[in-house]
């Protein structure tokens, strides 16, 4: 039976839609007001949320605005005496799923909701199907240390202990989280990731706690943070490493008491997140430098994890490069290729210095540039052809005009300009010394993405 939550200041409609929406066969939650709403919400799933627009304290708009925010798959209908073709484009902007004047028609009000309901299962049911489907989910390895780190995921992730994930980038930190959310008893609810290198200091409170409108010069509207959007979820802090002092202070307090504040805001919000954590510091000496709270580091590492090399675990390299390769060529409808045992000999001997994320550009490359049979010398000839030495014209030849080898090189320099920085934009523009909108429209021109 389907659960609408119905939600308005008058108790006389109130009541009407409730009789009503059960003689219809549907199971009715009522809600005086917007913040009672809100409590009910945080709590429960509903099929559909009808929502007064005009309501003292939270209003029908902010509502939405939350519910968007914590749980984007549940349709919120909105429903108003005082309509008008502004209001309706305005909700409809912020995410309602459509709007109804009142005195509604009955009949249009059952088509909306089972809509809305038909609309919120097909949601559903491809998420579910997404999940079984995400094949990038999979942590490919056999290597004593990988079958370690699988071993301690199953014990940990049905627990709420938090986990600090550690490791160069690109050696699959974020999988390792996302596993941990997969398998534990909130992979129902959201995983909410937050890179805290690629945020501003200025912005990351705002980033992660949200924040009141006015609050700042460009704060025009309230906005929902991080770890509010995480309620009931599991919030990933990436390149926790590089957050400020500050914010560091107020992550711990909502550890601590489960508890947060909006930036401008004095009301307390509880929100209910596991944290897991993840850097390519060493996280003690950021701690003896000062740049690392020490109470902070003990709360976040209850559980730790250490993700090896791509050097350190070569022995998993032909199994990583197959299953890359038969994503490259269904993704790109391409004829399954294969890697002779050299090709796989010629990859182990390869120095990763971007790890996965390396190896998987560097099928990529093979995929398109080789034959059926990805061998050896395909591998020495593509796989870092920069830094041949012993054939340094072999890429020259490759190219016909001068402009065609000046955009492969600019091309290649930026792609391993940005994972070497782990895409932070702002820091590899500043590094190779162009503006920031120059290198995105460098990223754009080479359909540069980030693996």
């Amino acid at each position: 039976m389907p659960n609408i939550l119905v939600v308005d200041d008058e108790a006389p409609i109130r009541e009407t839609l409730k009789e009503i929406l059960e003689y219809e066969n549907f199971e009715v939650t009522l809600a005086e007001n917007g913040e009672k709403a809100w409590q009910i919400i945080q709590k429960n799933d509903f099929d559909v949320v009808l929502c007064d627009v005009k309501m003292p304290g939270i209003d029908g708009v902010e509502l939405l605005e939350r519910v968007h925010a914590i749980k984007p798959e549940t349709p919120v209908v909105m429903i108003s005496g005082h309509g008008n073709v502004e209001m309706a484009i305005d909700s409809t902007k912020k995410g309602a799923f459509d709007f109804i004047t009142k005195p509604p028609d009955l009949n249009r009000l059952l088509i909306t909701l089972r809509n809305a309901i038909d609309r919120n299962n097909l949601v559903v049911e491809t998420a579910v199907l997404k999940r079984k489907v995400a094949k990038t989910f999979d942590i490919i390895g056999e290597t004593p240390t990988i079958t370690k780190i699988k071993d301690t995921i199953e014990k940990v992730a049905p627990t709420e202990a938090r986990v600090l994930i550690t490791g160069e980038n690109g050696t699959g930190k974020e999988l390792v989280a996302r596993w941990i959310h997969e398998r534990s008893t909130r992979a129902n609810n959201q995983l909410v990731e937050v890179n805290c290198a690629s945020i501003p200091t200025e912005l990351i409170e705002s980033e992660l706690f949200g924040h009141e409108k006015g609050s700042f010069t460009s704060a025009i509207k309230q906005r929902i943070g991080k770890f509010e959007q995480a309620h009931g979820g599991t919030l990933f802090l990436d390149e926790i490493g590089d957050m400020s002092m500050a914010a560091q202070a107020k992550v711990l307090r909502a550890i601590q008491e489960g508890r947060i504040n909006r930036v401008g805001g004095d009301k307390e919000i509880k929100v209910d997140v596991r944290i897991v954590a993840a850097t390519n510091k060493n996280l003690l000496e950021e701690i003896e430098k000062g740049n690392f709270r020490m109470d902070l580091y003990h709360r976040l590492s209850v559980i730790l994890i250490h993700v090896p090399t791509l050097n350190e675990r070569t022995d998993d390299i032909p199994l990583i490069a197959d299953k890359f390769l038969k994503e490259i060529c269904s993704e790109n409808g391409l004829i399954e290729k294969s890697f002779s045992k050299d090709g796989y000999a010629a990859l182990q001997e390869v120095n990763w210095t971007g790890n996965i994320r390396e190896l998987r550009n560097v099928v990529e490359r093979l995929v398109i540039l080789s034959g059926k049979e990805i061998t050896g010398d395909d591998v020495y000839m593509y796989s870092n052809p920069a830094q041949r030495g012993s054939d340094p014209f072999g890429v020259v030849d490759e190219y016909q005009t001068l402009q065609q080898f000046r955009d492969w090189a600019e091309k290649v320099f930026i792609e391993r300009k940005l994972i070497q920085n782990n895409w932070n934009v702002a820091k590899t523009a500043g590094e190779i010394d162009i503006q920031r909108s120059h290198l995105y429209n460098k990223i754009d021109k080479y359909s540069l993405k980030r693996r």
